[in-house]
């Protein structure tokens, strides 16, 4: 995969359209029994469109962030959404505290007060079924959204390269240095890492300065949890580094990767040509990916 991705759009994109498997709904009542209504031999898939996120759940669902609203998706495939009826764009998603925080573009039914043409920073306290703007209403995109383990967020706007900070859940932000990153990830310790065009950096003062990590891999998707961080290379390898170790391949993708994943515990997920799938020794597909109509 050429080193001519780092320079495009931070989130790559695709198609994804999903199957969710319907449900017979059994009713028993004490002393009968009532006939349940028939269910519906099949249902629309839900269009995802582009992927921009996916956010390991405990228990072992997934959020989805994508081009047409925020999914959930469980183990066996089945879908969700879009959670709330919110049809927006979210092309920057990451939990933190108990709260998501995402934007993107608002979609034909998104409420007005989110905001138009971009969303800013919003934030749902409830897991995606309510949203609320918080800062830079109307105004910014941040493609490139993470939070650190001790609650502080991490992004970079559409209108400006300079790296912004959040202590407060989104709503105020203070602006750091300047930095050409089309992704980024904090691990325990508050050492941000950064994917550019020329390297992963790593910053260890907030964000202030970056500094090259000259025995990383080019790569253009990061990921972290605790001490772990994972990166998608522009080889086509999976990454990972756990402390201050060595970087080491511990699997591939199947084309371009348009989201990644990893939970608390080291499990990677990501979304590539093949769906999404589960990053573990059969590399299992928990949502297949359909050809486009």
């Amino acid at each position: 995969m050429p080193a001519s991705l780092l320079s495009s759009t931070p989130r790559l994109r695709g198609r994804l359209l999903v199957t969710a498997a319907t449900a017979a709904l059994a009713i028993v009542l004490t002393g009968c029994a009532a006939v349940a209504p028939a269910a519906p031999a099949s249902s629309p898939p839900p269009t995802f469109g582009h992927i921009h996120a996916v956010i390991p759940e405990a228990g072992g669902t997934l959020l989805v962030g994508t081009h047409t609203g925020l999914y959930r998706v469980d183990e066996d495939g089945a879908v969700d959404g879009p959670l709330g009826d919110y049809d927006f764009d979210l092309m920057g998603l990451t939990d933190t505290q108990g709260a998501l925080i995402a934007s993107g573009h608002p979609g034909l039914e998104t409420p007005t007060e989110l905001g138009s043409p971009n969303l800013g920073i919003i934030r749902s306290d409830d897991t995606g079924k309510k949203w609320h703007p918080v800062a830079f209403t109307n105004d910014e995109d941040f493609h490139v959204l993470t939070a650190s383990p001790d609650g502080q967020l991490y992004g970079i706007g559409s209108t400006s390269p300079a790296l912004r900070v959040s202590n407060d859940l989104g709503t105020t932000w203070e602006s750091r240095t300047e930095l050409d990153a089309v992704d980024l990830a904090v691990t325990t310790d508050g050492t941000i890492y950064a994917a550019t065009p020329e390297g992963v950096r790593t910053s260890t003062d907030g964000g202030a300065s970056f500094t090259p990590l000259g025995d990383a891999p080019l790569q253009y998707l990061l990921e972290a949890a605790g001490d772990t961080v994972v990166g998608v290379g522009t080889d086509g390898q999976i990454w990972q580094r756990v402390g201050k170790g060595e970087w080491k391949a511990i699997g591939s993708a199947t084309g371009t990767v348009e989201a990644l994943g990893l939970s608390p515990a080291g499990d990677v997920i990501l979304v590539d040509e093949r769906g999404i799938v589960a990053l573990d020794d059969d590399a299992t597909i928990i949502l297949p990916a359909l050809s486009s109509p």
